[in-house]
């Protein structure tokens, strides 16, 4: 049996991989595939950015305990907790949004050729 740190080492690096490979994927998704996939992304109870958000609150606690033995400086567990609520406010804020992602990823192809129109974000000004 191999010890648990490695396992864990050894666990980070294939979830760090697999996040590439999705990213990867979700640039060649078509757009209503691409919107389901970041809606299960985003999901704050069951998506990646919860696990995430769940993973840097865990390590939060380990930091507190150690900062508190003095084996880690306290300014690591501030960061850490800060992180965790940072991510958990933009966990809450994406959330809003999920419906819309899932809308746009079961809406039928329309028949017409007229494309949507540009958001105002993207609209450029020609000179």
């Amino acid at each position: 049996m191999s010890h648990p740190a490695t396992y864990a080492v050894q666990l980070t690096d294939e979830i760090t991989r697999q996040l590439v490979q999705l990213a990867d994927h979700l640039s060649q998704l078509p757009p209503p595939q691409a919107a389901q996939v970041l809606a299960r992304v985003l999901d704050p109870d069951t998506g990646v950015l919860g696990g995430v958000t769940h993973l840097v609150c865990t390590g939060s606690a380990f930091a507190k305990d150690a900062a508190e033995r003095g084996t880690l400086p306290a300014v690591v567990w501030l960061a850490l907790g800060r992180a965790s609520n940072e991510l958990g406010d933009i966990a809450l804020d994406l959330d809003e949004h999920i419906d819309t992602l899932l809308n746009v990823g079961t809406q039928p192809t329309a028949l017409t050729a007229k494309p949507p129109a540009p958001a105002p974000l993207v609209v450029r000004r020609r000179r």
